[in-house]
């Protein structure tokens, strides 16, 4: 709860009708660019979120995009996950954001999206567009389709022990 707090992440009994998690997608400058909401419920024909705004923002926990290195995730729940293993991370809501490339321009930046098509779709149009940063890729581990269901499968010490061994590995020269 603390990890979620510190991200501005808050409870909502009625976002839009139904009860969700809300966050704040900030821009580049750290203001306000959107209101996300994940519906903590989701019943047939239902979305299971909701984004206010123009978009073009990021989630950023324990630093997001300002830490190095620079960990790209997709959903809400998927950096809070990185957060509580310790790891700071910035959630682009499965959406692109504009200004990702030139904030990432000489970094390395790991594309930890979702696994699976939607995951490797946003990892290609990413790749594409940060030719001049060092991608590199990060699935969540043990064939989980994201690091939420990584951490409630396997826990945050090994999911931690897991991103600090791909950390680790890949920035060896």
């Amino acid at each position: 709860m603390e990890v979620a707090h510190a991200a501005g992440v808050r409870y909502s009994p009625d976002f839009a009708g139904r009860a969700a998690v809300i966050a704040g997608l900030c821009d580049y400058h750290g203001k306000l660019a959107s209101v996300h909401g994940r519906y903590l419920e989701v019943g047939r024909r239902q979305d299971k979120m909701l984004t206010v705004g123009p978009g073009g923002g990021t989630v950023n926990v324990l630093g997001g995009w300002r830490s190095d290195p620079l960990i790209l995730v997709e959903g809400l729940f998927d950096a809070l996950s990185l957060a509580v293993c310790g790891y700071p991370c910035a959630a682009t809501i499965g959406r692109w954001v504009p200004w990702i490339p030139e904030i990432a321009t000489g970094r390395t930046v790991w594309l930890a999206f979702d696994a699976g098509r939607s995951g490797e779709a946003a990892v290609s149009r990413y790749a594409e567009q940060m030719r001049t940063a060092h991608i590199r890729r990060m699935l969540p581990p043990g064939r989980a389709k994201d690091w939420n269901t990584a951490v409630v499968k396997r826990g945050t010490h090994a999911v931690g022990g897991w991103i600090e061994r791909c950390v680790v590995a890949k920035d060896m020269p």
